[in-house]
């Protein structure tokens, strides 16, 4: 199980690891190991509740499919497990990231003395800038 927050968790058999060739650093070791990895998680067929699913739908990021599946791929590590271990932070920050609710914005209006304190602050840069004109003798 994998935890994202302290109530919620999502199986290990929801997520479909795939070793690939890398780029990068490792020298002639990147030609021959596979140790990058591609994870693939299906938001749809998910155990997270609904209104996750559509935050994480709703999303504008390159990593989710059209067709609700994420994929991230990770090959900053030298080895196989590391990149397995970064791939899957990068998903529990991005599930974590839909987790947290938006305060709903008030609207509000500007206070009177707040209102004339920005008049009078238009108008000390209007004095101002009409001295910088030409002087007539």
């Amino acid at each position: 199980m994998i935890k994202i927050t302290p109530n919620l968790e999502i199986s290990e058999d929801e997520i479909a690891f795939s070793a690939i060739r890398s780029m990068g650093s490792g020298g002639q070791n990147v030609n021959k190991v596979s140790s990058a990895i591609h994870l693939r998680f299906d938001v749809n067929n998910s155990s997270l509740p609904e209104t996750y699913q559509k935050r994480l739908l709703e999303l504008s990021d390159s990593r989710i499919t059209k067709d609700g599946i994420v994929i991230i791929k990770a090959q900053t590590q030298r080895t196989q497990e590391r990149n397995k271990e970064e791939a899957i932070k990068r998903l529990v920050a991005l599930i974590r990231s839909v987790t947290i609710e938006q305060k709903i914005r008030k609207a509000t209006k500007p206070s009177f003395t707040a209102r004339k304190k920005r008049v009078d602050s238009k108008k000390r840069a209007g004095l101002t800038k009409s001295l910088r004109g030409k002087i007539d003798f």
